[in-house]
């Protein structure tokens, strides 16, 4: 089982010294950063756009992986693009061309990632298997930190490494919701290959050691 990618949420950092906090993830092991965008529409909170990914692309050199939960994603793709995004996911429920909007993150430069809903099936994603770089797996309903995890997810997880391997796509399982050092295990043995964590990261007190229990 080799050592998954780790991706801290910065939705758990302290927003009063952003710069610093995603410095700090990265020094402290961190492989890349998570952001997640919400626009109080397709979940209920509003969090930030493209000018806060700008502050966390000056503030390290490690990937940033930008998770839209907005809809109509397509709308602003390039806004993110430029202000730094390395990954962007887009939400199979918030989208209604999934396959163009994947084409278009590729264009851009940018790894492109479907994500699912706890109650959207892993069949949701075939036909566009082959332009996913990420497939992200919801283990908590969007919207807030610090939910726990809900476990049949590791199912889904499981259903789609499967399909990755079986269609021969280059698509990484990745887990956002509920993650620590438990249920990462348990989501890495399901295949999962990224782990996104925020509070257990950012509300440690110790990013290394926490980053670290992950890997």
């Amino acid at each position: 089982m080799s050592s998954p990618i780790v991706a801290p949420s910065i939705l758990a950092s302290d927003w009063g010294k952003l710069r610093d906090e995603c410095k700090a993830a990265e020094d402290a092991g961190a492989d890349w950063l998570h952001l997640d965008v919400m626009d109080g529409h397709f979940v209920p909170p509003i969090t930030f756009g493209p000018d806060v990914v700008a502050v966390a692309k000056d503030a390290v050199q490690i990937p940033l992986d930008v998770h839209l939960m907005i809809e109509q994603p397509e709308r602003h793709l390039q806004a993110f693009a430029d202000a730094g995004a390395d990954s962007i996911s887009v939400h199979v429920e918030a989208t209604a061309h999934l396959h163009r909007t994947l084409q278009q993150i590729r264009k851009l430069g940018c790894k492109a990632g479907a994500a699912l809903n706890p109650a959207t099936p892993a069949s949701s994603v075939e036909a566009v298997l082959d332009m996913c770089d990420l497939l992200l797996v919801m283990t908590v309903n969007p919207g807030w930190g610090g939910q726990s995890f809900i476990e049949p997810m590791l199912a889904k997880v499981s259903e789609l490494h499967a399909a990755v391997k079986k269609t021969g796509a280059k698509a990484v399982v990745e887990v956002d919701g509920g993650i620590n050092a438990e249920t990462g295990r348990r989501c890495v043995e399901a295949g999962a290959g990224v782990l996104v964590a925020g509070t257990y990261v950012f509300g440690s007190g110790d990013y290394a050691s926490a980053i670290k229990s992950l890997k």
